[in-house]
Order: structure tokens, then sequence, then C-alpha cells
């Protein structure tokens, strides 16, 4: 990262935008599927987290990533009063999930003969299952769900527990997500070095001068050198 910087021993992921997407949320990738314009702005977004937080802490820890994509999906097009779109959206998301946590997958197999490895998400309770059947499991140490550890980005106590999982301190570690508020804003609160995962479209600046800044994952790597 920076001559003067501690060397990393452990490097800190997020889950949804950053290893199955290139730093688009999945909000944003719900609206997009769902039609873009097809409902105003602010009621599709009171749609999404209605249905994204009628399920944290409400699915069986072994719920599947497809099942869990569908009944977001689901809950997202009751709310719209779309309920006939959810099946198609569900598909779509899911296809281009698991082409990006395919590809990611050798991302996080690299680093891991490098580095400690933890995926740490805003997530419903089933993180871990979720990382088995996508095959990034084998890559990491840890999954640490927002769900089970009680904690949400930017809450440095769900951090604070990757990190105690890790056996690392802050200095020592590196996160890496698409998200300025939860991620980089939790990182900074810390001490932690933070890359940016940053979507072609966003016109938006990294939130300290200096920071890494990449377009998607298989460039990390290469900022870690």
């Amino acid at each position: 990262m920076t001559a003067a910087a501690a060397p990393v021993r452990a490097v800190l992921l997020d889950f949804g935008g950053t290893l199955d997407a290139d730093g688009v949320a999945w909000k944003e990738r719900f609206r997009r599927l769902f039609g873009g314009d097809a409902a105003p702005s602010e009621r599709f977004d009171r749609a999404f987290y209605d249905a994204d937080d009628a399920l944290v802490g409400a699915i069986p820890r072994d719920l599947s990533f497809e099942e869990t994509v569908r009944r977001l999906s689901a809950g997202v097009a009751e709310r719209l009063g779309r309920p006939d779109a959810a099946s198609d959206v569900a598909a779509r998301f899911l296809g281009d999930a698991r082409a990006h946590l395919a590809r990611n997958a050798a991302v996080l197999e690299d680093l891991h003969a490098r580095f400690r490895v933890a995926i740490v998400s805003n997530f419903y309770g089933n993180l871990e299952t979720v990382c088995r059947e996508t095959g990034l499991a084998p890559h990491v140490d840890a999954a640490v769900d927002s769900a089970v550890v009680r904690a949400e980005k930017p809450d440095r106590r769900i951090f604070d527990a990757a990190l105690a999982t890790l056996g690392v301190s802050p200095r020592r570690a590196v996160f890496v997500g698409d998200s300025q508020p939860r991620d980089m804003a939790g990182a900074r609160a810390l001490g932690m070095r933070h890359v940016w995962v940053r979507c072609e479209s966003s016109g938006a600046e990294a939130c300290c001068p200096g920071d890494p800044v990449i377009g998607r994952l298989t460039e990390l790597s290469g900022v870690l050198a």
C-alpha cells in the first residue's frame, strides 16, 4: 500500500457488490432488473429495504444462495405489485452473480496463498452456507455475517469480530468493498486501510486522498503487491 505502512497480513472483503459484482450493490442491480424507471426511486428503495429487512435473521442458516435471492426478489416484487416478475429477475440476478463469483474465487485463492482472508458482510444469517455453496469457502479463513454477530457495517464490532478471528490488528489488515458509507467509512474509523471497488458508472471520488480504487476484483493483487 504505502512504504511506511505496516505489512498487510489480512484481507477482509465485502460479499454483495464486491465478490458477486463489479462494485454494484444489490439494490441497484435489482432496480435495473425490475426495469429501472418502472417505479419511482423512493418507492423502489422502500420496497427493496423492506424486503431485505424481512429476511435478516429470519431465514435458516443453511438456506442456499439461490433461494435467498429468490426470496428477496419475491419480496421486492410483491411490494411493487409485480409478483409475475420475481422469477425472471431472480434468475437473471443469479446468472450474473454466479459468473462473478466463479471468476473471483480464483482471486480469493491467490489472496489466500499470501494473506489471511475473511468475508465480512451485512447479510441474513446464512453467509457461511452461501460461501460453501458458491465455492468461496476453501479460500477464506472466516465468514462474518452481520445477522450472526448482531452488528452491521459500519459498526466497528463486525470488523472487530473478523479481525479477532484472523488474529490481526486493524493496521495489518485491508478492507475491500463497494460501499463508501458502510465499507470504506467503517474501515477508516478503525484506522484500517481500504480499497474501493467502484462501478464504472460512478462519478464519486474516493473517501480518502490516495485511496486505491479498482474497477473489478481482479485488479486487487496489483494493489496489494
